[in-house]
């Protein structure tokens, strides 16, 4: 009878401790749709030393707090954020187009922010040049 009772709560506490970590990951998994015309909106801004340059302040300035120094989504902010900050070194996010990057930089959802009053639209493609370097 005692060993049934144990093994009951055992699966309960787990049972409760699995539930946000699958809500956890849903929400990891929401898509983030871009307007068409975003998706293949080329980058003005040559992507140079300096460009990449200015694009690391900026980022170092404004989203390092939540991406992390390294772009893995580990900055001091991220643990507070309701929704993952996202890593910028996966194959997946370098595979989206610089107007994709652009567009979700500039209008933000959830926790991220919108720069459309914060940063000039050179600026953040500026910002997209340097994220663009940190790969795995």
């Amino acid at each position: 009878m005692k060993k049934t009772i144990k093994s009951r709560i055992a699966l309960a506490c787990f049972v409760l401790a699995f539930i946000p970590m699958a809500a956890f990951s849903q929400e990891k998994a929401k898509p983030w749709p871009v307007p068409a015309e975003f998706k293949s909106k080329a980058n003005p801004i040559k992507s140079s030393a300096a460009s990449i340059a200015d694009g690391k302040q900026l980022y170092l300035d404004k989203c390092a707090n939540c991406h992390g120094k390294t772009g893995v989504g580990d900055g001091p902010k991220a643990k507070t954020l309701d929704t993952p900050s996202g890593d910028f070194t996966k194959a997946s996010f370098q595979a989206e187009t610089d107007g994709e990057l652009f567009w979700k930089s500039k209008t933000g959802r959830e926790d991220m922010p919108s720069y459309k009053a914060k940063m000039s639209d050179e600026d953040i493609w500026a910002t997209v040049n340097y994220v663009r370097t940190l790969k795995k």
